[in-house]
C-alpha cells in the first residue's frame, strides 16, 4: 500500500524526490536522468491539506527532465534541471497572476459559477464561463441569471438530480461527494490503477530520432531540446494549453488551432499562448480540413483536448492521425478518462475536485462546513505538464524502437495521483501568496495584448533556459502553416 493512502497515517506523504521518480519509472524513462535533477521547497507554502507543491514539483520536473533527456538522445550530454517548489505553485497559478499593461487581466469566472448548496443539504458546482454553458444551465433552473435567482432554483433540487439533468443536456455540472463516495462511483472504480500518463501505440513506423545537434563548441545559441518539433495545439482553457506552452518552453514550433465559432477566454489564451504560433481553420469547412490533414503530414505531435471521439468525427483522431502521418505522437485530455460510464462527461478542473472528494477534505481540514476549493487549478496545471511529459517521453520512444504513440491523461486521473502524495499536516493554517511576495518570478514582455507581467518558468535547465520566443497574439494571427524545421 502507498503510505500516502495509509488508513493509520494519513497524513503521511510522498517526497517531491519519490513523487517525480515514480512518474519516471512510470513511462521507462533511462534511470540516469534522476540524477541530474535538483528540487528544492518543502511543502505546505500555499493553504491546503493535500501535497500540492509536491505534485507541481514533481509534474513540472519530470516534464523539464523529459527535455533534458532529449537533449541527450541529440547531443550526447546531460543538463542539470532543478526546480524550486515556491517557484512551481506560483508557476500553477500563472493565470492569477498574470497583468495586462499594469493592471488586472480580464475576468476569469462568470457570475454564477461556483458552488451552491441544494434542497438536499447537498452541493452542486455549476461551471458556466462559456455562454452556451450557462444559458443551458438557466434554461433547465428556468430563473434568472444572478446568484441569488440560481440558489433559490437549486434549492428546489437534489444534488445528483441535478448533476444527471444537467449533463445529460451537455452542461458542465458536479454534485459534490466525499472521498468515499467517490471511491464508490463506477467511474473511480474504472479508473482504480491507471497511471497518471498512459502511452499506448497505435501504428507501426521506423525509428525516427530527433536531429542529431553539433557539439558544444560549435551548437547553435538558440538549440533547444525541442528545436524543430511541431506541435498541433488543439486545447482551450488550461491544462491542454499549458502542455502546448511547456513544449514550446523547451523549443517547438507550437501551432494553436482554434475555430471563430468557438467560445475562449482572453486572460487564458494570454497566460498559455506565450510561445505559440495561433491559426484558425473551420474543420466544417472542406478547404479548411485540407488545410489541416496537410498540416498533419509535417506534425509531430497533436495535443488535444476535445471530448473523446470529438475529432474523431472531424477526421483528425489518433488512428486518422498515425495514417497521416506515421509516427506521430497523438496527446489526448479528458476530465474523467477514457474509460467507464463517464468517458464522455464533460468537466473541468473545479468540477473534478468537486466530484472526488477533494473539496470535502479541503473543508474538513479546514474546520468549515462550506466545500473549500484547492488554492490553485492544481488538477489543470499537473495535468497539462503531464501531457508534455508524457509527448517527450512518447517521442523518446519514437526515436528508439519507431511507432505512432498515443499519450492519455486525464483529470480525475491526475486528482488520483494528487491523493496518492499524501496530506499535509496543518497545511490549511498556512497563509496565502500575494503576487507582490512573488515578485522576483515574475517577467514583463511585450505581446499581442500590450505590456504583460507574467511568471516565468519554473524548471531551470543548465544548458538550455528554458524560455518563449514567441509573444501572446489573438487567435488567429497566424496562416495555418509550419515554420521551416529548425527555424525555432
Amino acid at each position: 500500500m502507498n503510505p500516502a493512502t495509509s488508513a493509520s497515517d494519513p497524513f503521511r506523504s510522498v517526497a517531491p524526490a519519490d513523487a517525480l521518480a515514480g512518474l519516471w519509472h512510470g513511462l521507462a524513462l533511462p534511470d540516469a536522468a534522476l540524477g541530474h535533477v535538483r528540487l528544492s521547497g518543502a511543502d505546505p507554502i500555499l493553504p491546503s491539506s493535500f501535497a500540492i507543491g509536491a505534485a507541481a514539483q514533481a509534474s513540472l520536473g519530470a516534464s523539464a527532465l523529459a527535455a533534458a533527456a532529449l537533449w541527450a538522445q541529440r547531443t550526447g550530454r546531460w543538463q542539470e534541471v532543478s526546480v524550486d517548489m515556491r517557484h512551481a505553485l506560483a508557476e500553477f497559478r500563472s493565470e492569477r497572476y498574470l497583468r495586462v499593461n499594469g493592471g488586472p487581466a480580464p475576468e476569469l469566472w462568470d457570475s454564477i459559477a461556483g458552488l451552491y448548496p441544494c434542497g438536499d443539504g447537498r452541493w452542486v458546482r455549476l461551471h458556466t464561463n462559456f455562454p452556451h454553458h450557462r444559458d443551458g444551465v438557466l434554461r433547465i433552473l428556468q430563473c434568472a441569471g444572478n446568484k441569488d435567482a440560481v440558489r433559490t432554483a437549486l434549492g428546489k433540487w437534489k444534488a445528483e438530480d441535478f448533476e444527471q439533468v444537467a449533463s445529460d443536456a451537455g452542461m458542465v455540472v458536479s454534485a459534490m461527494r466525499a472521498h468515499d463516495e467517490w471511491l464508490a462511483h463506477p467511474q473511480a472504480e474504472a479508473l482504480r490503477g491507471l497511471p497518471p500518463v498512459i502511452i499506448e501505440k497505435i501504428g507501426d513506423a521506423p525509428p525516427e530520432p530527433l536531429p542529431v545537434l553539433p557539439p558544444h563548441a560549435e551548437i547553435n545559441v538558440d538549440a533547444r531540446p525541442l528545436s524543430g518539433v511541431r506541435v498541433l495545439d488543439f486545447t482551450r482553457i488550461i491544462a491542454g494549453p499549458v502542455a502546448g506552452r511547456t513544449l514550446a518552453a523547451h523549443g517547438a514550433d507550437v501551432l494553436l488551432v482554434t475555430a471563430s465559432h468557438l467560445p475562449s477566454m482572453e486572460v487564458l489564451v494570454i497566460d498559455t499562448g506565450r510561445g505559440k504560433r495561433s491559426c484558425q481553420l473551420d474543420l466544417r469547412d472542406a478547404e479548411d480540413k485540407r488545410a489541416l490533414h496537410k498540416l498533419l503530414h509535417g506534425t509531430d505531435v497533436v495535443v488535444q483536448g476535445y471530448r473523446q471521439g470529438g475529432l474523431d468525427k472531424l477526421g483528425a483522431g489518433p488512428e486518422a492521425a498515425a495514417r497521416a502521418r506515421p509516427g506521430i505522437v497523438y496527446v489526448s485530455l479528458s476530465a474523467y478518462g477514457h474509460v467507464g460510464p463517464w468517458a464522455g462527461k464533460r468537466g473541468f478542473d473545479s468540477l473534478v475536485q468537486t466530484a472526488t472528494g477533494i473539496n470535502g477534505d479541503e473543508a474538513q481540514a479546514a474546520g468549515k462546513t462550506e466545500p473549500v476549493p484547492l488554492p490553485a487549478q492544481v488538477l489543470d496545471h499537473a495535468s497539462g505538464y503531464l501531457m508534455a511529459l508524457g509527448a517527450m517521453a512518447a517521442l523518446h520512444r519514437r526515436a528508439t524502437q519507431g511507432g505512432s504513440w498515443h499519450v492519455r491523461v486525464s483529470l480525475a486521473q491526475t486528482a488520483q495521483w494528487l491523493r496518492s502524495l499524501g496530506r499535509v499536516p496543518d497545511g490549511m493554517a498556512t497563509p496565502d501568496q500575494h503576487i507582490d511576495e512573488i515578485s522576483d518570478l515574475l517577467a514583463i514582455e511585450e505581446s499581442g495584448f500590450g505590456e504583460l507581467t507574467t511568471v516565468r518558468h519554473a524548471a531551470q535547465l543548465s544548458e538550455t533556459p528554458a524560455h518563449w520566443a514567441l509573444p501572446s497574439v489573438p487567435l488567429g494571427t497566424h496562416a495555418p502553416e509550419w515554420l521551416p524545421r529548425g527555424s525555432r
